[in-house]
């Protein structure tokens, strides 16, 4: 199956070790140690009123959602730059924005999954509902994405240039 640019999540080896590492403790080690715990809390009796056990059936469904989440991650990753046509709105871009046409309410954000994002620059998902709908456009092209209300809001994309973060 050919990846899109879209299916694509670029990461820096940095990020992609940290993760990787991430995984292997929470699908080795800490599976080991929930399971433990586990089993002492039901050694504790009534599961019905038993904290223990809940708890930890509870961080257990946690810790395999997380292992869920970065497998699907990390087999989607790329290590490196992604390729950027300066000019268009893309992942591992920074995406000036005008409100409704208004040159004066602007916002500059960095396009790019939750591991790229940094105190310097706020950071927006290519998923989101910004992000998927500046995602692709051209400067001087307007977009439309919903608010959470259910309506449309429109912006136009002033800028898109690398980030160099």
């Amino acid at each position: 199956m050919t990846q899109t640019s879209e299916d694509v999540t670029w990461l820096t080896q940095e990020a992609y070790t940290k993760l990787k590492d991430e995984l292997e403790y929470l699908s080795g080690p800490a599976r080991a140690e929930i399971t433990v715990k586990i089993a002492a809390a039901r050694e504790e009796g009534d599961l019905r009123e038993n904290g223990g056990y809940h708890a930890a059936k509870e961080e257990q469904g946690k810790q395999e959602l997380r292992i869920r989440q970065l497998t699907q991650l990390l087999e989607k990753a790329k290590v490196g730059e992604a390729p950027a046509a300066a000019g268009v709105a893309a992942p591992g871009m920074v995406i000036t924005i005008a409100f409704d046409g208004d040159e004066d309410d602007t916002m500059t954000f960095l396009l790019a999954s939750r591991e790229y994002a940094s105190a310097d620059i706020e950071t927006y998902s290519p998923q989101s509902p910004l992000g998927s709908g500046v995602n692709g456009k051209k400067i001087g092209e307007d977009a439309q994405y919903e608010l959470p209300n259910g309506k449309l809001a429109s912006v136009k994309i002033l800028e898109a240039k690398p980030y160099n973060g």
